[in-house]
């Protein structure tokens, strides 16, 4: 784990950090977008802004620092889980960690029963570290995305590092017809959570935190960046 981050000048310097640049520096695709979007913008995006605004505890959250691909270890010796973008904020009820999921078309990846399927044990206790984190306790369906649990989970494990009181895991989402949106209410509802566009909503106490959850379209505009 790097304790060290540089500073971006532009959005182009966010490339660098991702897996392949090649593949995912695309326009029209959700790094590329996502990057311009956030770099543009005076602390968050105005369509964050004004989520944020409606939520009675988060009103007056403001953007501290943001870590693009930023990784956040999970059990021992597996895979870290990487944040398209990481915040970490402060609002008058307390800091707050912000973990944003960029798309525009991509899917959420493999259902939990897709991703269990290989039986390895290190997935296994993955899981139920994550479940843990989020005081998951029922039986999970196997049409949930993991990808969603292991967004949400990141938050509230950086929420502790930071001592922070809230934490919150955003879609940030450009697809003009709402790809994927059904995929995120399905996991709302594994949170006990009423989803809507445009709004970050209470999710529950998980691991001593509150958690938040919202799906937030993006700008459109940023597509052809």
């Amino acid at each position: 784990m790097s304790y060290i981050y540089i500073p971006a000048k532009n959005a182009e310097d966010w490339a660098q950090l991702l897996a392949d640049p090649v593949k995912q520096w695309r326009t029209g695709y959700s790094a590329r977008t996502l990057a311009y979007s956030w770099q543009s913008a005076d602390g968050f995006p105005d369509e964050i802004k004004a989520a944020f605004s409606a939520n009675e505890l988060l009103s007056d959250v403001q953007l501290l620092i943001a870590i693009p691909e930023h990784r956040v270890p999970l059990v021992a010796g597996s895979r870290p889980s990487q944040n398209d973008i990481w915040v970490l904020a402060r609002a008058s009820t307390g800091l707050v960690s912000i973990a944003v999921e960029g798309k525009v078309s991509e899917p959420f990846g493999p259902t939990l029963s897709e991703w269990l399927s290989e039986g390895s044990q290190g997935r296994t206790a993955r899981l139920a570290f994550l479940r843990r984190e989020l005081n998951l306790n029922e039986a999970l369906a196997g049409t949930i995305r993991y990808q969603l649990i292991h967004r949400a989970g990141s938050a509230v494990i950086e929420a502790k590092r930071f001592g922070a009181p809230h934490a919150v895991m955003l879609v940030h989402s450009f697809s003009p017809s709402r790809e994927w949106f059904q995929d995120f209410e399905v996991f709302a509802q594994l949170l006990r959570a009423e989803v809507k566009i445009n709004q970050v909503v209470y999710a529950g106490k998980r691991a001593g935190v509150h958690l938040h959850i919202g799906w937030i379209c993006g700008n459109e505009d940023y597509l052809s960046k």
